[in-house]
């Protein structure tokens, strides 16, 4: 069956290209290791050493996070202000108290100033970037999801000098966009915009409830980025899984 997307330039139908392949990635902890800054503030304003349990903590960070922003109206309608401010202090509260680390609202503010303090000193995960140029110079489309208010996730794109590779009309920003995976609209937005299929677009994600969850219901191709080595939280079935750049270039190469 041909398929038609309306091109919101000429105002007329163009016909979809069903050979054309999306290859579209996450952002958090899938292009770069984001327990680092949340390692680093952790170690500045609770003292904690070694032995601390730092990545089982910034995985209920990241489920705090993903909690509350929901409660919030996501990252769309959050913005900025007291609400976004609270709702980033409560996070790492309520995750560090199951480690029983009890933070004050002083101490979780600058815990939250420390993370993002050091946040846009980003190192890719080995391989990603040339894996990205890989498939762009296949002529593949290829692209950005992820959750997060517009200027906060742009500069980590930035830090990572990412605009060279992918054009900025394929980096998708849930608060600029206005849905936050793991809701379908945001990849049927995605496949609106690049002119892609869903059955031939890819995904690359960390997150099983933001990016297996939300991909596998788009009708997404999902491939799990499982580099912590974490179960499975639904009875969705990711199509590959994988714990490095190397295994996801031989897959998707």
């Amino acid at each position: 069956m041909v398929e038609w997307k309306m091109n919101r330039e000429t105002g007329v139908l163009d016909r979809m290209d069903e050979r054309q392949l999306g290859y579209f990635f996450d952002v958090d902890d899938t292009l770069y290791d984001h327990l680092t800054p949340f390692r680093k503030a952790v170690e500045a304003v609770a003292g904690v050493n070694e032995a601390f349990p730092y990545e089982a903590a910034y995985h209920r960070m990241r489920y705090y996070s993903d909690l509350l922003s929901l409660e919030l109206g996501g990252a769309g309608a959050m913005g900025t202000g007291s609400p976004m401010e609270e709702m980033r202090r409560s996070r790492f509260q309520l995750a560090l108290a199951e480690f029983d680390i009890e933070l004050s609202m002083e101490q979780a503010a600058a815990m939250q100033a420390a993370y993002i303090g050091c946040q846009y000193e980003i190192e890719m995960f080995a391989g990603a970037r040339e894996l990205i140029a890989e498939l762009v110079r296949a002529g593949h489309v290829v692209g950005l999801i992820t959750n997060g208010t517009g200027e906060h996730q742009m500069n980590k794109i930035r830090a990572m000098e990412l605009d060279g590779l992918i054009p900025p009309a394929y980096q998708f920003v849930s608060g600029v966009v206005g849905w936050d995976k793991p809701d379908g609209r945001i990849f049927a937005h995605v496949n609106e915009v690049t002119g892609t299929l869903p059955a031939n677009s890819y995904y690359v994600g960390d997150s099983w409830r933001n990016d297996v969850v939300g991909a596998v219901e788009a009708g997404w191709t999902v491939v799990w980025f499982n580099h912590r080595g974490t179960a499975p939280e639904s009875e969705h079935q990711p199509h590959y899984t994988v714990k490095s750049y190397a295994e996801i270039a031989e897959l998707l190469l």
